[in-house]
C-alpha cells in the first residue's frame, strides 16, 4: 500500500480550486463540477428554459435556441459550393450534396435499394411488411402509410398541387417540381466520372455510363438481344408481338413506335419540316431530303 503514488496535499489544493460548483434551475440540484451538471441537464430535457425572444418558442438546451433563431435571421452560413444552396445546419449541407454527388449510403437488406436518407429507407421498409392500412377507395392499391395514399390519390384526381414558378406547369409530387426545376435553371449536377459529360437526372447518367461499361443488363426473353435501357427492350419484344400501340387519329394506321406516328401524321398536313440546303425543295420525311440531296452530288460529278 504504501508504494501507490498519492497526491501532493498542493495538488489536491489545486484540484478543489478548479471545481466550479453549479445550481441547476430546473432541478434546484447543486453539483460540484460543470461536468455532473451537465448529466443532469440531459435529465431534465423535458424542462423547456431557453426562451426564443421573437416568437416565443421553448427549448431543453442553449445550443437548440441558438439553431432555431437563425430561422427568424435568414442566417444560413453552410452553403453548397455547386449550386450555392444554403442551409442553416452542416448536416442538412452534408445530406443535401447527395443530390450531386447520387450518394445512397442506406440500402435496404431485403431488396438492395438504396437510399440518400435514413428516414426514406424507414419509410421504404414497411413496403416489404403485409400491414398496409391504407387503402385506395378507388382502385384498392394499399399503402403502409397515409401519406403514400394521398400521394397516390392524386393519380386519380389529377391534383398537381406543385406549381413551377417560372413556366406555370404543375406536380403531383415536390420532388418532380425539384427534378423539372432543372430545365430553366440549366443545373446538371449528375456528371460521369469517364468523359466529364453532365446530366441533369441521375437515371439518365446510369444509363450512359453503359455506354463506356458495355452493359446491356435488359434481355428480351424471346431471343435473347440485349438492351442498354428497359425502353430499347420493350420497343424490340413489339417485333415478336406484332403490337402497335401508336395509332394515327386520322387514317387509324397503327405503328410501333412513337416517332414512326409523328412522321406519317406529315402525310395528313402540309409541314414539311426537312428543307434542301442547295434549292430550298422541302420534304416530309429526313429520307426524302436524304435521296433527293443525291441528284446535286450527281449533277456536281
Amino acid at each position: 500500500m504504501d508504494d501507490q503514488p498519492t497526491l501532493s496535499t498542493e495538488h489536491q489544493q489545486n484540484m478543489k480550486a478548479e471545481v466550479k460548483p453549479c445550481d441547476c434551475s430546473a432541478c434546484e440540484k447543486f453539483f460540484s463540477s460543470k461536468f455532473y451538471f451537465n448529466c443532469d441537464q440531459g435529465a431534465n430535457a423535458d424542462v423547456k428554459r431557453f426562451v426564443c425572444e421573437t416568437c416565443g418558442e421553448t427549448f431543453s438546451h442553449h445550443y437548440s435556441l441558438k439553431v432555431h433563431v437563425t430561422v427568424h435571421t435568414g442566417n444560413k452560413t453552410f452553403a453548397c459550393e455547386i449550386c450555392g444552396k444554403a442551409y442553416l445546419k452542416q448536416g442538412q449541407l452534408l445530406v443535401h450534396q447527395r443530390v450531386h454527388t447520387g450518394e445512397k449510403p442506406f440500402p435496404c437488406e431485403t431488396c438492395g435499394k438504396a437510399f440518400s436518407h435514413q428516414g426514406t429507407l424507414k419509410d421504404h421498409k414497411k413496403s416489404h411488411t403485409e400491414n398496409r392500412p391504407f387503402a385506395c377507395e378507388t382502385c384498392g392499391k394499399a399503402f403502409p402509410q397515409h401519406q403514400y395514399l394521398r400521394i397516390h390519390e392524386r393519380v386519380h384526381t389529377g391534383e398537381k398541387p406543385f406549381i413551377c414558378a417560372t413556366c406555370g406547369k404543375g406536380f403531383s409530387q415536390r420532388c418532380s417540381l425539384l427534378v423539372h426545376d432543372r430545365v430553366h435553371t440549366g443545373e446538371k449536377p449528375f456528371v460521369c466520372e469517364t468523359c466529364g459529360r453532365a446530366f441533369a437526372h441521375q437515371h439518365n447518367l446510369i444509363t450512359h455510363t453503359r455506354v463506356h461499361t458495355g452493359e446491356k443488363p435488359f434481355a428480351c426473353g424471346i431471343c435473347g438481344k440485349a438492351f442498354a435501357e428497359r425502353s430499347g427492350l420493350l420497343k424490340h419484344v413489339r417485333l415478336h408481338t406484332g403490337e402497335k400501340p401508336f395509332a394515327c387519329d386520322t387514317c387509324g394506321k397503327t405503328f410501333v413506335q412513337q416517332s414512326g406516328l409523328n412522321s406519317h401524321k406529315r402525310i395528313h398536313s402540309s409541314v414539311k419540316p426537312h428543307v434542301c440546303d442547295l434549292c430550298g425543295r422541302a420534304f416530309r420525311r429526313k429520307s426524302g431530303l436524304c435521296n433527293h440531296q443525291k441528284y446535286h452530288t450527281t449533277d456536281e460529278n
